[in-house]
């Protein structure tokens, strides 16, 4: 019993540091951004689906904050049908990719 309980606790933690490890490569984000500047690379740009609203520019906007948005709108936390058809199509690792490039953009090179 104590071997299956240890085999657990093991099993755990090395799936939550598996989850750590994920860091974001702003070089590989290119490919896969092409998604996001259709709406999120058109300053003023307001969307009409699933009702009119302003989209945000997320250039410059912190990795951890669109880490956390896409998270959660994969697991349906944050609501929006579009965002969450993205997000879901996302990996861990496509989602830090791309929060680490556009946290690295600035009002000149917003896309």
């Amino acid at each position: 019993m104590k071997k299956l309980l240890a085999v657990l606790v093991l099993g755990a933690c090395a799936g939550a540091a598996s989850a750590a490890d994920v860091v974001g490569n702003p070089k590989a984000a290119p490919a896969k951004i092409e998604m996001c500047i259709g709406c999120h690379g058109i300053p003023g740009y307001k969307s009409a689906f699933p009702e009119v609203y302003q989209v945000p520019m997320i250039g410059g906007q912190s990795a951890k904050y669109i880490e956390a948005a896409l998270h959660a709108y994969k697991k349906g936390d944050r609501k929006h049908p579009s965002m969450r058809g993205i997000a879901a199509s996302l990996s861990d690792q496509d989602i830090a990719d791309v929060a680490a490039y556009y946290s690295q953009q600035t009002a000149q090179n917003r896309k």
